[in-house]
């Protein structure tokens, strides 16, 4: 991780994650790199949502005050291409896991792949993989698998906003490239189309590329968002001093001159209306919801991102 994340200032850091380690190790090092360039200092840092050890791409880190924006994450397109691999199912939905199941690939072929792609596009419950981070019972549902625990979790609603095959090489594999909503799971997906197919699949490979305007930067360097461009898919408004200390004690303020956000979510993609970016003095602090002609302050952003 480059010296720009040691800085630790408020904001998202986007940074590459490669295959074999996990998403909380760049959290830890962070932290860690933070505390020894400022001893007395506690850090903040979370990440924008875990890739799994065996995927790689995209992980953006939130810092400071921007820790409080996890969720606004989820509601932009994430961008992964995948390979898939027909045959066999396992048990946590891609490679590192043991094989539970073992099928025919043969009949396979492109047409049949994009007639069952096709159905599972748009808004869908979908059962989560038992090695998830999803809780069960107060507890990471991962973890009770580790132990040998039957999971069974209930199905959820996600969203998949276009999916398409950019090439084959059956019976063996194939390669998906997929755009969908927070909370979806490209493994449950792979698994669900090698039911549908009748032979079993897993996920052989995952690269997150994007996460909706930003992308994997690779290699070494982090590279940081602030201002402007944290969250710029949500409209913004300039606030006045008197504007700041009125949301601070609770009260709403007017609508006033809001502006589209700088950067637009693809046609037909979910959107989450009534929300802006307050920003003061050049920072982003606070997200603000709207009520009618008015807007409340929902996050504060105490020193600014």
């Amino acid at each position: 991780m480059s010296a720009l994340a040691i800085s630790m200032n408020p904001g998202l850091y986007l940074v590459h994650k490669p295959v074999g380690v996990t998403s909380f190790s760049f959290v830890q090092k962070a932290i860690d790199e933070a505390r020894a360039a400022r001893p007395n200092h506690r850090p903040r840092v979370v990440h924008g949502g875990t890739l799994d050890p065996f995927a790689e791409g995209l992980l953006i880190l939130l810092v400071g005050p921007a820790t409080r924006l996890f969720e606004y994450l989820h509601a932009v397109p994430k961008v992964y291409e995948a390979t898939v691999r027909w045959g066999s199912e396992t048990d946590n939905g891609d490679p590192t896991g043991k094989v539970v199941f073992e099928g025919d690939a043969s009949g396979l072929t492109a047409e049949r792949l994009e007639e069952a792609l096709a159905a599972f596009v748009g808004w869908r419950e979908q059962v989560p993989p038992a090695t998830s981070n999803k809780r069960v019972g107060g507890e990471r549902a991962y973890v009770r698998a580790h132990r040998g625990e039957a999971v069974e979790l209930p199905a959820s609603r996600v969203y998949l906003h276009e999916a398409r095959w950019v090439s084959h090489g059956l019976p063996g594999e194939s390669r998906l490239r997929l755009v969908v909503r927070g909370g979806y799971y490209v493994r449950a997906l792979v698994r669900d189309l090698g039911r549908t197919m009748g032979c079993g699949a897993h996920l052989a490979t995952l690269r997150r590329e994007a996460i909706g305007p930003y992308s994997d930067p690779g290699g070494a360097e982090a590279v940081a968002r602030h201002a402007a461009d944290v969250l710029p898919w949500i409209p913004s408004r300039v606030l006045t001093d008197a504007e700041v200390g009125a949301l601070r004690q609770g009260k709403l303020i007017p609508v006033g001159a809001v502006t589209p956000g700088e950067w637009q979510l693809p046609e037909g993609f979910p959107e989450a209306e009534g929300l802006a970016r307050g920003f003061h003095l050049g920072k982003l602090i606070w997200v603000l919801g709207r009520e009618g002609e008015q807007l409340r302050g929902v996050v504060e952003l105490r020193g600014g991102v």
